[in-house]
């Protein structure tokens, strides 16, 4: 079971991880790990990046009129200490 140290241990030892990744490395469920997220978030211990998949071919998706946000993901990372 995932607990709100495991999760920012494991955002901070990756540096950067996709939610989908967090959630299977700490066992946890999307929703209970999103809301851990959003607690550290508010405890200023990570914060949301916006990140295209790379399996993007041209790398230019946010500006691509095919797409339907399914090759966006949401990625984390460990925000440095002052």
């Amino acid at each position: 079971m995932a607990s709100l140290l495991k999760v920012r241990d494991t955002v901070a030892l990756h540096g950067r991880i996709e939610l989908n990744q967090l959630c299977r490395e700490v066992n946890g469920s999307p929703a209970m790990v999103l809301a851990m997220l959003q607690r550290l978030e508010q405890m200023g211990c990570v914060e949301k990046v916006d990140d295209i998949d790379n399996g993007c071919v041209s790398g230019s998706c946010k500006g691509c009129p095919e797409t339907s946000k399914n090759c966006e993901t949401v990625v984390y990372k460990a925000k440095s200490v002052h």
